[in-house]
């Protein structure tokens, strides 16, 4: 049997006091990111910088003040993406990629961010798969593929794995994005980089890592 053709998302949940996020177990493996607010799922909470994995059905309630969430997911690429009720909010899709699957045999999903001070940077490397990575603070240049583009705060790219990345962070002040990606499952709770150039690899590094979900997948 053919496998689906998977892809992965990216969308911006805001969500209204009080609000509902009804998301339904149709095969989809996602992760909630709090920008900022609080949602609660049964009897758990999650607040600013915080994240949730939810790889079945889960009803997301956002607390009084409301809450924005960045919703990333890996999908078969024939399941619509789960909106919110106008009376609930609004949900906006950010991006989607195609990806080439499988990425492994075995695979999860990590989330984190990574955070430069000014002027830091990312020497030339690769990843073991796929992510999206959206910016919440600062400014970056990515390079990859021949190509360089520049984000601000609320931009999402993609970035493929195998293709050679350098980043440079804005020279003026702090930034940092928050990634998904999909790693083979023998890099659990292991760093999925590789330095291109030898001379860089004992360079000391200037970004810094904060880990939120790293969850093995049936998929």
């Amino acid at each position: 049997m053919t496998a689906p053709a998977m892809e992965l998302r990216l969308v911006e949940d805001v969500i209204a006091a009080g609000g509902q996020l009804s998301l339904p177990d149709d095969g989809v493996h996602r992760i909630c990111y709090v920008v900022h607010g609080e949602i609660s799922s049964g009897e758990l909470r999650i607040r600013d910088d915080q994240a949730l994995g939810v790889c079945r059905s889960a009803e997301l309630t956002a607390a009084a003040c409301g809450a924005t969430v960045w919703r990333y997911e890996l999908a078969p690429e024939a399941v619509p993406t789960v909106t919110l009720a106008p009376r609930d909010g609004i949900t906006r899709e950010k991006l989607h990629q195609r990806l080439a699957w499988p990425v492994a045999g075995g695979i999860l999903m990590r989330a984190d961010s990574v955070s430069f001070p000014p002027g830091g940077c990312a020497y030339l490397h690769t990843h073991q798969g796929p992510g999206i990575r959206c910016l919440i603070d600062g400014g970056i240049r990515i390079d990859a593929m021949g190509h360089s583009a520049s984000y601000g705060p609320g931009a999402a790219w993609f970035e493929s794995g195998p293709d050679p990345v350098f980043a440079q962070a804005a020279g003026d002040r702090a930034s940092r994005f928050i990634r998904v990606m999909v790693l083979p499952a023998a890099l659990l709770g292991r760093s999925s980089i590789a330095y291109v150039n030898a001379a860089d690899r004992e360079k000391p590094k200037s970004q810094v890592y904060k880990g939120f979900v790293d969850q093995v997948i049936d998929a």
